[in-house]
């Protein structure tokens, strides 16, 4: 990264891992590419806007566990964050619901699919709950899970090979890419103010959030956000 003289709020612990990936699932990562502002930015913003009102409180980090506490989160979002992710697209697809994200996404219509998808462990099939029918609880036997990796390590390879197939016969990428499954990874750069990152976090690091996500999640709070 080249260095120059410009001023900018810094934060040594996030600068040391500026551009490091942190591993998630099988070929997944999610990597810190820049960030903007630090608790000094949340303070500054908070008391120009409630102006007399945190004259009773004199400690930065005070005022903004009072913002949190009462959820006055406008000056969380004069700090901004961008990440570079790998991710399945079945776990991108609930991304992407938190919109108020900036997205760039690869486009599997002007370059060829990534390559890599993500394979269960045979330890690693959940049942259904009965309790919610979008969740999961407890795991396969591993006899069946074994059987289940097998067959999917087989149709992996089967999409991957008939697209490539059309890719080879001249198919057009956008139509060439249709049979692909979800285990498919994808890379997108993410940016999104740290007011929404945290209700992201809220929601995603939950128990309740689906498992693979869940682990990108806990990845960005614990190993990025919590050096901020």
């Amino acid at each position: 990264m080249q260095e120059t003289n410009i001023k900018r709020a810094s934060v040594a612990a996030l600068d040391e891992v500026l551009g490091k990936s942190f591993p998630v699932l099988d070929h997944g990562h999610v990597r810190i590419i820049d960030y903007m502002g630090d608790d000094a930015a949340i303070v500054q913003a908070a008391r120009v806007s409630y102006g007399a009102g945190t004259k009773q409180v004199h400690e930065d980090r005070g005022l903004i566990r009072y913002l949190l506490r009462n959820a006055h989160t406008t000056p969380f979002e004069m700090c901004k964050l961008k990440l570079h992710i790998r991710v399945p697209m079945d776990c991108w697809r609930q991304w992407i619901r938190h919109r108020t994200a900036s997205v760039n996404e690869y486009s599997t219509r002007y370059s060829e699919a990534i390559s890599d998808q993500q394979g269960t462990l045979p330890g690693e099939w959940r049942l259904q709950t009965t309790l919610n029918k979008q969740g999961s609880e407890g795991f396969l036997d591993l006899d069946l899970g074994n059987e289940l990796t097998i067959s999917e390590a087989n149709f992996h390879q089967s999409a991957r090979d008939l697209y490539q197939a059309r890719i080879e016969s001249g198919v057009a990428r956008e139509q060439a890419r249709k049979d692909l499954p979800l285990s498919t990874y994808t890379e997108a750069y993410w940016s999104i103010d740290l007011h929404n990152l945290l209700h992201f976090l809220m929601l995603r690091m939950d128990s309740h959030a689906q498992t693979e996500i869940r682990q990108y999640a806990t990845v960005i709070g614990e190993e990025i956000v919590a050096r901020w």
